[in-house]
């Protein structure tokens, strides 16, 4: 008991205001979809089912959460427009890109209204000579490389799925070429973002593109990575690169993980450029054996590839072989011409389906970690003998030149008890990593899955900051609710 008030006392009280608060917010939706309507066009306001169900989910495991409605605006000031409604109404707010999140960011925990972007879909300004571009948000990483194919530019920043290019700034991604070029974080140079009551910011600065700036606060790295829960991302200006004259891909079996993060490390320490360098451990070797109908050793295996000039490639790769010779590595085969690198590469480009493959009928979800370069041998080994000893399916591979690396879980999802187990694991994985002085999470995100793990990651005066930001930006917690801060009691 509690103050003389009965449990069932405190459900009947309870109940009725989940229901006072179901009522209100179904007042303000009426109220908020004739402004909505009168800001967009009725095609572009969407109440049906199936609509709503495809923009409560990503790709991971959480339940569709979805919205009560889905928005489709076509500038930047519909935008502006129909979040001051809902600013006005107290109605949530969700951004959504492409829907290939992992960790349950898209999800409508309190209902509300969604956001789809993918109407706002050009690339607005491109200085080949500042080697920058700005994009909308329903850009997405190929529409870019497409746009720039004949201008010599690109934009490596791959997260693997192609995923819109400010959504990629709103999860800070990055992926297989974040080695050579970083993620999304030293790539961003501005962003034009709607904040909670409507207003519009340039966090750089209205039209600033500079390469580099040391004035006021680094507004732009805040907003990446905020998963949408302080403003709506409208436009970022991205720094572009050369495409290289030549590339190189190699391929390279070893007898021991320690093996291989050794030759990683010595490839680093020797200066060697690498521009990709990724890690597929024994059992995602045999998975993609048998998906691709490929012959490479089931043993731990890196994947490299090499940027540069051609006589400039001939010295990295030839400094990379004897690096990984030293260290026990054998098979080394490598590639110049397109096709063959594609065929050498096809391993881990199907890693995902290959995985998915070990058990048809089966999803896959996957989850990641990063630690520093020194502790991957040892968490790798760990977490394999965890998979092992919990009857889980997890292939890995790894962005090994970052420490990052994913369990591809293969998990039956109409099996609670396995759910459970692939949510213990994730856990014991990523308290793994912060054991060893890593993050919970290197390029996913934090979303719904790992609020909890992230107050461990930076401690109660760091997550206070975090609130008090969140708080001095959305005061009434409108956007993107329940995503990386825990729950307020109000």
């Amino acid at each position: 008991m509690f103050l003389g008030v009965t449990p069932a006392r405190r459900l009947l009280v309870h109940s009725r205001n989940s229901k006072s608060r179901i009522s209100v917010r179904g007042a303000a939706l009426d109220s908020a979809l004739s402004a909505f309507r009168a800001i967009c066009d009725k095609d572009s306001v969407v109440l049906g089912d199936a609509v709503r169900e495809q923009h409560g989910k990503d790709e991971s495991i959480h339940r569709c959460r979805p919205p009560d409605v889905v928005v489709f605006p076509r500038c930047v000031e519909e935008v502006s427009a129909l979040v001051k409604v809902c600013h006005n109404h107290r109605l949530p707010i969700i951004p959504f890109g492409t829907g290939t999140g992992l960790e349950g960011g898209v999800g409508a925990v309190n209902g509300g209204i969604c956001f789809s972007l993918r109407n706002m879909d050009q690339v607005l300004d491109l200085h080949q000579e500042d080697f920058d571009v700005t994009v909308e948000p329903g850009v997405t990483r190929k529409a870019l490389n497409s746009f720039l194919r004949e201008t010599g530019l690109w934009f490596p920043v791959d997260p693997g799925a192609d995923a819109s290019l400010c959504g990629m700034a709103a999860t800070s991604a990055s992926g297989t070429n974040a080695v050579r070029y970083g993620t999304m974080r030293e790539n961003v140079i501005n962003l034009e973002v709607v904040l909670a009551d409507g207003n519009i910011i340039h966090t750089a600065g209205r039209g600033r593109r500079s390469r580099k700036t040391s004035a006021g606060y680094n507004l732009t790295n805040l907003f990446v990575g905020s998963e949408g829960t302080l403003g709506i991302i409208t436009k970022t200006t991205l720094r572009l690169y050369g495409i290289p004259e030549a590339m190189v891909s190699a391929v390279c079996s070893f007898p021991s993980v320690q093996a291989a993060v050794d030759s990683t490390v010595q490839v680093l320490q020797a200066g060697v450029p690498i521009a990709r360098i990724e890690f597929l451990d024994d059992v995602m070797i045999d998975a993609c054996n048998k998906f691709s109908s490929l012959s490479y050793p089931v043993t731990p295996t890196l994947f490299l590839e090499f940027h540069g000039s051609e006589r400039s490639l001939e010295e990295q790769v030839q400094a990379a072989e004897g690096i990984t010779q030293g260290n026990g590595g054998s098979d080394f085969q490598w590639a110049r011409d397109t096709e063959t690198r594609n065929r050498l590469w096809k391993a881990r480009h199907d890693a995902w389906y290959a995985a998915l493959a070990l058990r048809p009928g089966c999803k896959a979800y996957a989850t990641d970690v990063c630690v520093p370069l020194s502790q991957l041998p040892q968490i790798i080994v760990e977490t394999k003998m965890d998979l092992i000893e919990n009857r889980l399916t997890g292939p890995i591979a790894g962005h090994v030149g970052d420490g990052n690396f994913h369990c591809l879980m293969v998990v039956d999802p109409d099996d609670p008890e396995e759910i459970h187990r692939v949510h213990l694991f994730t856990e014991r994985l990523a308290r793994r990593a912060l054991a060893m002085n890593g993050t919970c999470t290197g390029e996913h995100g934090v979303g719904l899955g790992k609020r909890a793990l992230l107050c461990e990651e930076m401690g109660p005066a760091t997550m206070k900051v975090m609130q008090d930001l969140k708080d001095a930006l959305d005061p009434n917690n409108l956007m993107n609710p329940e995503k990386i801060l825990q729950s307020r009691r109000r």
